[in-house]
């Protein structure tokens, strides 16, 4: 008879989730479901608030990710106003982004991801976290940790108003300029942040690089995809946080596709499976195929191994000789192993490290021009950034009284669905078999999708103002005897996916 394993509720991410594993007769998986119970609806919220309010109300989704949101909501209205910010506060704005992409990384090495490798991957449940870290390390370096952030979070809450919901993005610009000691605050400040995402890169290689086990974990075929890889690049093809066109890389390394935010309904379409409330992206230019792999298979992945895989390298010198002795050790590019992830995060706390650097030494950071009025009748914008879980796009239309009429937001864990939800199923397959589960054998399970960092409350949206019900009422031998429905209208935004949110029985 087969046999259901259910991990619920599954740790160490933003959100909800979990994973029911089948084994079939003989012990070994038939599928894993990666499963997001949660719904919130914010595309829906938005409609009939003023476009102003967008930094503010979307801010609100998640607590871990708010100025990424917030960025993405304040550029996309710079593009729905057409104003170009002055380069005071685009500097400003930069500044803030790359604290916060270093803060985030840091924030998922030490507390959620690295865990696994620090404390162990088979360790006592009760160890898998910061506290199992800490007495692996030493609290000189978890003193170090907590210290290093908290100066980070500072930095922003200086800049930006708060540092869980920022206040200084603005059509056209920021709230508030920088005075000159506010910019010698800074300069002291991303002195040692650059120094921890050193030591931080160090401890990798120290504990992680240096165990064979580990090194055998990460590059084995229970984490392998070769999928197609998006993120944002610079005029060099460099990875950029902040701005620049959206590329995708084939499987094979090759550009496949190279497009501003305001083309993304032409490439990236989404669409529902009927176990789960989040939204699954593929590219339109391929097709959906199903969760299979491959140069045929519209699935491509976003987050911080992707950026790498989609760049021709990093912005700044220490994060690009990072980023070659990176593909140099794993066999060039592209590479495809997912839990080689946490190594390219650290790649980038160390670029967003030295951004932060040399933003915080321009002269420009303290000029007092830091905002475009704007005076275009607003319509349509589009505004992208890259959130440390990968690209997030913002689209708003409005009346032209700048009133939202309708929002759609495609956050990084989205774009990511499909191969998380790959990852998940072939993890389950490659370990367990004979029908021998142990848990650290789950944990690994649940490694797959916690190197993708996934943020579900962000990535569990609906356009259409309820929630679909189902109500099943079930007989004495567990068959369901009526069934009702409630499924929502149809959205107003139209990108070729399937949006229709439903959950039926597994045949």
């Amino acid at each position: 008879m087969s046999q259901k394993i259910t991990i619920d509720p599954i740790t160490r991410l933003e959100g909800h989730g979990k994973i029911d594993i089948f084994l079939n007769n003989e012990g070994n998986v038939d599928r894993a479901y990666f499963e997001v119970p949660e719904l919130r609806g914010f595309e829906k919220f938005a409609q009939g608030r003023p476009a102003e309010d967008m930094p503010q109300i979307t801010s609100r989704i998640c607590g871990v990710c708010p100025t990424a949101h917030h960025m993405a909501a304040a550029k996309t209205l710079d593009d729905l106003y057409k104003v170009e910010p002055p380069p005071a506060a685009k500097a400003i704005r930069e500044l803030v982004y790359n604290t916060f992409t270093f803060e985030d990384h840091a924030l998922h090495f030490y507390f959620l991801g690295g865990p696994d490798f620090v404390v162990g991957p088979d360790a006592p449940r009760s160890e898998r976290n910061i506290l199992g870290v800490l007495g692996k390390v030493g609290m000189e370096i978890g003193q170090r940790v907590i210290a290093t952030r908290r100066e980070a979070r500072e930095l922003i809450s200086l800049i930006g108003g708060k540092v869980i919901h920022p206040v200084f993005g603005l059509p056209g610009g920021v709230a508030k300029a920088l005075k000159a000691e506010d910019q010698v605050r800074c300069r002291e400040v991303t002195d040692r942040v650059l120094d921890f995402s050193l030591f931080s890169l160090k401890l990798f290689h120290d504990v992680v690089l240096a165990n064979q086990e580990y090194v055998e974990l990460i590059t084995s075929d229970a984490y392998t995809h070769r999928t197609y890889y998006m993120g944002l690049v610079d005029e060099q093809n460099r990875v950029n946080f902040y701005d620049g066109m959206l590329r995708v890389m084939d499987p094979q390394g090759g550009e496949f596709l190279k497009f501003p935010a305001r083309d993304y309904l032409k490439h990236i379409a989404e669409r529902v499976e009927p176990w789960s409330y989040i939204k699954f992206c593929y590219l339109k230019d391929i097709g959906w195929k199903g969760f299979q792999e491959g140069s045929d298979s519209g699935i491509f992945a976003v987050a911080p191994l992707a950026r790498l895989n989609a760049s021709n390298g990093m912005p700044t010198p220490a994060a690009q000789e990072a980023y070659e002795e990176f593909y140099e050790t794993l066999g060039g590019k592209p590479v495809h192993h997912t839990l080689a992830t946490h190594w390219a995060r650290l790649i980038e706390m160390l670029a967003a490290a030295e951004m932060m650097r040399d933003l915080a030494a321009l002269p420009e950071l303290i000029d007092p021009n830091i905002r475009t009025i704007p005076t275009e009748t607003p319509k349509e914008g589009v505004g992208v950034v890259e959130a440390p879980r990968g690209t997030l796009i913002h689209h708003y239309q409005t009346d032209p009284r700048g009133v939202i009429t309708a929002a759609n937001l495609i956050v990084a864990t989205q774009n990511n669905a499909a191969r998380i939800a790959m990852s998940v199923d072939k993890a389950a397959k490659g370990l367990i078999h004979n029908g021998n589960v142990s848990d650290g054998l789950l944990n690994k399970v649940e490694m797959a999708f916690r190197a993708y960092d996934p943020c579900h409350g962000c990535a569990t949206h609906a356009l259409m103002g309820q929630t679909p019900m189902i109500v099943r009422i079930i007989g004495p031998e567990g068959s369901v005897v009526r069934e009702i429905r409630r499924d929502g209208p149809k959205p107003s935004f139209s990108n070729g996916g399937n949006r229709k949110c439903s959950l039926k029985k597994r045949e």
